[in-house]
């Protein structure tokens, strides 16, 4: 089925208290996706933002964002106050998100809501239940972490760092209240979410999530469960991931996350993996997986350099795990992320895993890229971007490419000189043969730079951009779904 549909950040929706959230504009987001004709909508990774504010240095692979729980709905269920409200607001720049404000005022509204809720209350409980193979640890790690000044675990004392048994029962009890806290703000949004989620899917359109490959430095999963990572005796890393250098960084990316020890993981048939993706099937329709290149071989980096220079690959679990993830989730729809460098190995085990991968336009004109990503090679079982949240806007790349790119991207797509690039890409995209294709938010908007949502590795100034409600309107609704039914993609359903 030929399909279209958006990428937007669910952090950049607008709200009347501060980051995106999951109420009222969330849901009218999707009655502009139904009237435009779109099938997808993707979404970045909902975890709750760690290290540079970034969706991929998330404190759990399992965890959602507490940032993200919407006030309104809260105060509507008499769990909140308005006048309590008030001390969540984050700035007045309706484009920009403060995560600073967010971290100061957030939490403390959520305490209010959370008193109200009580922890009999049923739907928590079951909650709890249902969840606690993921849960028990990661709200033991956020307390722990709140006592301690929200500092790296790596840096708590020995005895909680190590997990030792008397230290963590001494902490529950010390901690049981703060503990309760974190388990409920997870019910809260996961109560939240499964409502939207619902509404989406009532309305045609399927939510394609993100997960990282890795999970943070800092993180409840490397925290509760060292032995699924590459750490030495005293619990540090040994080795961490990223990649190496190439046209666009000189020293490589230096990511720092830790390293899967693949070894445990296939002892134990790839269960944590599987968990993991069983989880994600259920939170969205479609899980897009970050860095999909890793599971044939992956980057490593000595734990400590400044660069990614001494880094070396290593072989990963390749067709085993991709035959595991088949057995066990047969269900499971996936799409792989399989940008950066590529090489036979990984293509073949692309071709053999089924899942469709990733073709970016933006890249199919850069000189730097050795891909083959230009739409004459498609084939169906992709899916086709004009960018990703790590590339500019198209029509900054207009302006900020070299000039050669330029004029070979105008020469290629056909648009004259002064003529509209990013309408250009657009409908490469959309008349592509891939049998789906996303366009961001902003490139529907035509936005410049100010819009960029991520430039890899930089921290500050990322991850902030916020849509204005204003640009949900129905004029450009109907013109999204005109170029749709043009190009065969229109979402017929519901």
């Amino acid at each position: 089925m030929r399909a279209s549909g958006i990428l937007l950040a669910l952090s950049s929706l607008p709200s009347p208290y501060g980051i995106g959230t999951l109420g009222r504009q969330a849901y009218e987001f999707i009655d502009f996706l139904r009237r435009a004709g779109q099938r997808f909508w993707q979404i970045l990774p909902i975890g709750p933002t760690g290290y540079g504010d970034s969706p991929y240095q998330s404190f759990s692979a399992f965890a959602a964002n507490p940032y993200l729980i919407d006030l309104d709905l809260l105060i509507g269920e008499g769990l909140l106050r308005r006048e309590e409200a008030v001390g969540a607001f984050f700035g007045d720049d309706p484009q920009r998100v403060d995560y600073g404000a967010l971290y100061a005022n957030r939490l403390s509204v959520l305490r209010c809501a959370v008193a109200r809720l009580g922890y009999e209350e049923p739907g928590f409980c079951a909650f709890r239940q249902e969840n606690g193979w993921w849960l028990d640890d990661y709200a033991l790690f956020m307390a722990l972490k709140a006592a301690h000044g929200m500092v790296s675990f790596q840096e708590w004392p020995d005895r909680l760092r190590r997990r030792e048994e008397d230290a963590l029962i001494k902490a529950r009890q010390e901690y049981g209240e703060d503990v309760r806290f974190w388990e409920a703000v997870q019910y809260l949004f996961y109560r939240q979410w499964e409502a939207l989620k619902a509404y989406a899917n009532q309305n045609g359109v399927e939510i394609i999530g993100d997960i990282p490959i890795y999970v943070s430095p800092d993180s409840s999963d490397l925290w509760a469960d060292p032995e699924l990572f590459q750490v030495g005796e005293d619990g540090r890393l040994r080795e961490v991931a990223g990649c190496p250098p190439d046209a666009f960084s000189k020293d490589g990316q230096l990511w720092g996350n830790p390293l899967y020890d693949w070894d445990y993981h296939k002892g134990t048939g790839y269960r944590w993996w599987i968990r993991r993706l069983r989880h994600a099937s259920r939170v969205y329709d479609v899980v897009r997986i970050d860095h999909f290149r890793g599971f044939e071989s992956y980057y490593s980096i000595p734990a400590g350099e400044e660069t990614a220079i001494p880094g070396h690959w290593r072989p990963g679990p390749g067709l085993d795990f991709i035959g595991a993830l088949r057995r066990q989730l047969p269900g499971v729809r996936i799409i792989a992320e399989d940008l950066g460098y590529l090489t036979d190995e990984v293509r073949r085990l692309l071709l053999e895993s089924g899942f469709p991968g990733m073709k970016v336009l933006q890249f199919a004109f850069d000189s730097r890229e050795s891909g083959d990503y230009l739409p004459h090679g498609y084939r169906r079982n992709a899916v086709c971007y004009t960018g990703t949240h790590d590339n500019t806007t198209t029509v900054d790349w207009e302006h900020s490419a070299p000039p050669a790119d330029v004029a070979y991207a105008r020469e290629y797509l056909g648009v004259a000189p002064g003529g509209g690039l990013c309408a250009g890409f657009i409908r490469a995209a959309l008349s592509s043969v891939c049998d789906t294709c996303v366009i961001p938010m902003q490139d529907w908007l035509h936005l410049g730079g100010e819009a960029r949502m991520n430039t890899p590795s930089t921290l500050g100034g990322n991850w902030v951009w916020r849509m204005e409600r204003e640009a949900m309107s129905g004029e450009l609704a109907d013109s999204i779904a005109h170029l749709t039914r043009l190009y065969g993609r229109e979402n017929k359903g519901n």
